[in-house]
C-alpha cells in the first residue's frame, strides 16, 4: 500500500513538474498575444494531459529549426533585388499610398516595380488554360508550386503539359506541398512527370508524423500558389490546381477562385520566391535565373509581390491587412473564406466604416470548416455595429482572396484573413496600383456580391443562444490553432 501511495505522489509530483515547465513556456514563448497566454496557461492548467498534449502539437508556431536555417541560407544564397538596381522603394502612385508598398517592402525586401501587365481570368477552367497556353509555349523554363493539387480534369491538364515541355527540353521544376497534394505525390502520376524528366520537390515533408511534433508542428505548411514561365509570366491568386469541382471536398463545390496573369518585374519577383522555396528543400542554386536579363516595359503599373511565412517577421501579413484598411476613404471591399482576424484587424474594420468608408466583406455561406465558419460569425455583431455590410455567397466556396480599396488599389493571393495564414502558412500575394485591374477585380467582387443576400444586424440579433455559444468558444480557441 505504501509503495502504491509513494508512486501516486511521484506522479502527481510529475504532473506538476510538467503543468510548470510548459506554463512557463506559454508565458516566454515570443510573439504572442496575452489572450492566447492565458488560453494555453488555463488550458494546461485545468485540463493538464490534454493541455500538455495539445500544447506540444500546436502551441509553437514553429516548423524545425534546420529547415528555418536552411531557408534562411537559401536566402542569402540568391541575389537581392539591390543587386539589380531595383531597391527604390518611393514608388510613382499617390502619396498617399506610398506607406502601403513601404509596408510590403519590409515585409519581403521586394521592391514596388513599375511597368506591370495584369489580365484577370475569367475562371478556375480559364486560369489552368492560360497556364497549360504558356507552358506549351515556353522555351527556357516552368516553376510551378501549388499547395493543393488533384489528380482531376484541370490536374491532368497540368501534369500532360508539364511532361511535353520537359521532353521537348524545357527545365520543369515542380513543387508541391505535402499535405495538401499528398493523393498527387502517392499516385503514379507524380512517378510519370519525374520518368518525363519533370524536377519534383515536395515542401515541408512530414516524414515519420510520430515525430514530426518533435521537430515542429505538423499543420504549419506551404499555402503558396505560384507559376513562373521563362522569367516572362506569373500567376497569383487564390486557385490551387485542381477543378472547380474540387473532388476532394465535393459538397462544398464548385470553389469559386480568382486569378490573375501578370506580366513584368514582379515576374522576377515570385521567381525570386519560388526559388527560395526551392532551394531550401532542393541541393539546387536557382541564383542564375534572377540574373538574366528580363523583358521589360516602359508603361504599365506599380506592383510588388509580398510573400510571407516562417522567415519573415511575425504578423507581416495582418500589418499588411491593417495598412490597407487604414488607407481606404471611399471604398473597402473584401472577400476571404476564413475571417478569424486577430484584434487590430477587427477594429481596422469597424474603424473604416466609422469614418465613413463604404465597406464590405463577402464570406461563403458555407464552409468546408465548421470550425473557421462559427469563429467568423462571432464576430458578425461587431461588424454590422460598425456599419461594414456583410454578404455571404451561396452557390458554392467562395474561395477568392481580394481586397480592393477606393478603385485603385488591390491585393489578391493565397492568404486569408485568419490566424492560420497570419502565424503558421507561407503565402504569396501581390499588390498592385492600377484602376483597370482594380475595377475588374471589383466587377468580380460585385458579381459575387449580385448573388448573396446581405446578413443584417437584426438577423443576428435574433440567432438563439447554444448558436452564439458555439460561435464564441471556437472564436475563444482560435489564438491556441
Amino acid at each position: 500500500m505504501q509503495d502504491n501511495s509513494t508512486m501516486a505522489w511521484i506522479l502527481v509530483a510529475l504532473e506538476i513538474a510538467l503543468q510548470v515547465l510548459f506554463v512557463v513556456r506559454a508565458l516566454l514563448r515570443t510573439h504572442r498575444e496575452p489572450s492566447a497566454r492565458m488560453a494555453w496557461v488555463l488550458a494546461i492548467v485545468t485540463v493538464p494531459v490534454v493541455g500538455i498534449v495539445a500544447y506540444v502539437l500546436f502551441g509553437e508556431t514553429n516548423i524545425g529549426r534546420r529547415r528555418i536555417a536552411r531557408m534562411r541560407a537559401a536566402l542569402k544564397r540568391l541575389p537581392s533585388f539591390h543587386d539589380f538596381g531595383h531597391a527604390e522603394t518611393r514608388p510613382s502612385v499617390p502619396e498617399r499610398y506610398q506607406p502601403l508598398f513601404r509596408v510590403g517592402h519590409s515585409i519581403s525586401d521586394y521592391p514596388a516595380a513599375e511597368g506591370n501587365e495584369g489580365t484577370l481570368l475569367a475562371d478556375s477552367d480559364a486560369a489552368i488554360d492560360a497556364m497549360v497556353a504558356d507552358i506549351d509555349a515556353a522555351s527556357d523554363h516552368v516553376h510551378v508550386l501549388f499547395y493543393i493539387w488533384l489528380v482531376d480534369s484541370n490536374g491532368m491538364k497540368m501534369i500532360a503539359a508539364l511532361k511535353r515541355a520537359a521532353e521537348r527540353g524545357v527545365t520543369c521544376r515542380v513543387m508541391v506541398d505535402d499535405i495538401g497534394s499528398r493523393t498527387l505525390t502517392r499516385s503514379a502520376y507524380w512517378r510519370d512527370m519525374a520518368s518525363a524528366g519533370v524536377k519534383l520537390a515536395i515542401a515541408l515533408p512530414v516524414g515519420n508524423p510520430l515525430l514530426r511534433p518533435l521537430k515542429g508542428r505538423i499543420d504549419m505548411r506551404n499555402h503558396r500558389k505560384i507559376v513562373v514561365i521563362d522569367n516572362r509570366v506569373t500567376y497569383c491568386g487564390s486557385q490551387n490546381c485542381a477543378d472547380a469541382a474540387f473532388a476532394v471536398k465535393a459538397r462544398f463545390a464548385p470553389w469559386v477562385d480568382i486569378m490573375v496573369r501578370f506580366k513584368g518585374p514582379v515576374v522576377r519577383q515570385n521567381q525570386h520566391l519560388f526559388a527560395s522555396d526551392w532551394m531550401g528543400h532542393v541541393n539546387e542554386d536557382l541564383s542564375d535565373l534572377l540574373r538574366r536579363p528580363q523583358e521589360g516595359s516602359r508603361s504599365g503599373f506599380t506592383a510588388q509581390v509580398i510573400g510571407t511565412g516562417a522567415t519573415t517577421r511575425y504578423s507581416a501579413m495582418p500589418e499588411m491587412f491593417v495598412a490597407l484598411m487604414n488607407a481606404a476613404t471611399r471604398e473597402l471591399v473584401l472577400s476571404t473564406p476564413y475571417y478569424v482576424p486577430d484584434e487590430p484587424i477587427q477594429a481596422a474594420l469597424c474603424a473604416s466604416a466609422h469614418r465613413g468608408v463604404a465597406t464590405t466583406v463577402i464570406f461563403p455561406k458555407r464552409n468546408d470548416s465548421w470550425f473557421v465558419a462559427a469563429a467568423s460569425r462571432s464576430y458578425y455583431r461587431g461588424l454590422l455595429e460598425a456599419g461594414v455590410r456583410i454578404f455571404e455567397y451561396p452557390d458554392g466556396l467562395l474561395h477568392a482572396k481580394t481586397l480592393t480599396l477606393d478603385g485603385e488599389i488591390g491585393l489578391i493571393g493565397s492568404a486569408n484573413v485568419d490566424r492560420r495564414s497570419f502565424e503558421l502558412n507561407f503565402e504569396n500575394n501581390i499588390l498592385f496600383y492600377d484602376t483597370a485591374l482594380t475595377a475588374a477585380i471589383r466587377a468580380r467582387q460585385h458579381s459575387y456580391i449580385a448573388a448573396t443576400r446581405s446578413v443584417s444586424l437584426a438577423a443576428v440579433a435574433e440567432w438563439s443562444r447554444p448558436r452564439r455559444l458555439l460561435n464564441n468558444a471556437m472564436a475563444m480557441i482560435g489564438p491556441l490553432l
